[in-house]
């Protein structure tokens, strides 16, 4: 009993001399923070901790936490109960939820008949609900070639030709020279027409197009890529889906084997012949195709909601606390499918652990007189699997000042290692932070050579990534506002979006590690006398 007691106490006092230190050290008007208080506090950091919140939240219990589900609604009483827990305040009124209303549009029934010819959804076709109108009559005996579907004052498909009330049929993109400079921009860079889905849609329906038909290249490559939104259909915001799909054009896309059925083995060397020609000459040309299409459209519209979690740490310099560093993760997943479960344990409930680990370890720095100088936001958004849509919402109806936020800070799947690193678990690729504000960027290189000496990856980070993270994940709606955003990641694997995404293959040392990295970035963030500059364009 008594080793015990001096056990404890030796502990104790270890604790205190670890937590008390700033009543000795305080003595600076601007409540700068010692260098190694950094350290100290990063030690909170533990994949014992990780392990714990993790184990909850990728649970069976929590199935699969899709947005506006009851899963994720447990999820968000998780995250709420715990920071309250750590001292947290409500952020929101009396709550710690920022509720949003999705919209949720699912096909009852999509059918497409060419010819008397039926053919498999999401195998010879695809469409997405929330752009098309609820059951429209479309049915029609010829459809128009119609090149790209673009109306630009340097190159219009629509020009001269009547479309009223016409099915079309177009390709994706937009027409390139031999040498791939757009004759639109006058550049290897592509216009609106080509990154913007929306304008052929919102084009098509201004000019009375019945439906438009999309030549797509690779239909089983981009259903893999939609496959969760095409099976469980498509939500938006509810506020943006208030006669959303009157604003568009009726669409589908359809497998060039589809294409050529519509065409027909007749008309095939014409349609070849005029579309080589628009591609050299840049000049559009249209023809009259002889097909009997019907298209059935049967989708079913309803409301649900979904919630964001907030905790705020006041900063405590007066100077500097209406400032402010946003931390994010998304808690939701993928949800339930039959009896099948996406536990999401690595995407993303890696972020969503190491978020709440970071919430704790800085109100607990806080408490021990290490407070921040700047305050912190630590965000849990919803709606990411559905297109970043919890993020998107904060921004447009942000809690506090957006124009105070300086900086976001993002995690997203950092539980596991991909294929490239398969020798070398300890790295993380690092998204964005150099595209606003260089200084962010060296912010985490410095903090990573002082703390943690892991590989930091860019390969993401590149511009002309064909996987374009950096628009894929929640930092990205603060950098479209112009707030500087890094994003950690760690790379997609064998179980990314699969139902063996689960809790025993996390790498929770790996988790710590990383998780500290970010720990000591934040740390400088909201501790440095110079607020964090913007001095990029963000542009491509």
């Amino acid at each position: 009993m008594r080793n015990f007691i001096i056990t404890l106490f030796f502990v104790a006092f270890l604790f205190g001399n670890v937590f008390g230190q700033n009543a000795a050290n305080d003595k600076s008007k601007n409540n700068l923070i010692e260098k190694d208080s950094s350290a100290e506090m990063a030690k909170l950091m533990t994949a014992e901790t990780l392990s714990k919140h993790l184990a909850i939240l990728a649970s069976d219990e929590m199935e699969g936490r899709e947005t506006g589900m009851p899963g994720q609604h447990l999820a968000a009483e998780y995250i709420a109960g715990q920071i309250k827990g750590m001292g947290y305040k409500p952020s929101v009124g009396d709550s710690y939820f920022q509720k949003i209303s999705f919209a949720y549009n699912r096909w009852n029934e999509l059918g497409l008949n060419v010819n008397e010819n039926e053919y498999r959804y999401m195998w010879d076709y695809y469409a997405f609900p929330s752009s098309n109108m609820h059951n429209p009559e479309i049915e029609t005996n010829e459809v128009i070639y119609l090149g790209y579907g673009i109306d630009d004052p340097k190159y219009s498909d629509y020009e001269g030709v009547d479309v009223k009330g016409k099915v079309i049929l177009v390709y994706q993109g937009e027409p390139l020279s031999k040498d791939s400079v757009s004759f639109i921009t006058g550049e290897r860079s592509y216009s609106p027409w080509a990154l913007d889905w929306r304008k052929k849609l919102e084009t098509a329906k201004r000019k009375g197009v019945k439906a438009i038909i999309f030549i797509e290249q690779d239909v089983k490559r981009k259903v893999s890529r939609y496959r969760d939104l095409l099976l469980s259909g498509t939500v938006n915001l509810g506020e943006d889906a208030i006669g959303m799909d009157e604003n568009f054009c009726n669409s589908i896309y359809v497998s060039t084997k589809v294409a050529k059925e519509i065409i027909g083995k007749k008309q095939y060397k014409k349609f070849i012949k005029t579309r080589n020609k628009i591609r050299k000459t840049g000049k559009p040309k249209s023809i009259v195709l002889s097909a009997n299409i019907k298209i059935k459209m049967d989708k079913d519209i309803k409301e649900i909601i979904g919630e964001n979690v907030l905790g705020f740490l006041e900063g405590t310099d007066p100077e500097l606390k209406d400032e402010i560093v946003v931390v994010s993760a998304h808690y939701d997943h993928l949800g339930k499918r039959g009896e099948d479960i996406y536990n999401g344990a690595d995407d993303n409930g890696s972020g969503t652990s190491t978020v709440l680990n970071m919430a704790e370890a800085f109100m607990k720095a806080k408490e021990s007189g290490y407070g921040p100088r700047r305050s912190i936001l630590f965000i849990w958004v919803s709606g990411e699997e559905k297109g970043l849509l919890g993020s998107e919402y904060y921004v447009k109806h942000p809690i506090f000042p957006l124009e105070n936020t300086i900086v976001d800070v993002n995690v997203d799947m950092i539980g596991r290692v991909d294929e490239k690193h398969q020798d070398n678990p300890e790295y993380i690729y690092v998204i964005g932070a150099d595209r606003l504000s260089t200084e962010l960027h060296d912010i985490n290189e410095n903090a990573n050579k002082q703390y943690t000496n892991i590989e930091l990856d860019y390969t993401y980070n590149e511009e002309d990534d064909p996987n374009r993270y950096y628009y894929r994940s929640d930092h990205y709606n603060f950098a479209e506002k112009g707030i500087p955003a890094i994003f950690y990641f760690s790379g997609v694997h064998e179980d990314y979006h699969r139902t063996s995404d689960t809790v025993e293959k996390i790498q929770f040392e790996k988790m710590e590690k990383i998780g500290k990295l970010i720990f000591h970035t934040v740390w400088q963030l909201a501790n440095q006398d110079k607020t964090i500059e913007v001095d990029m364009s963000g542009e491509e």
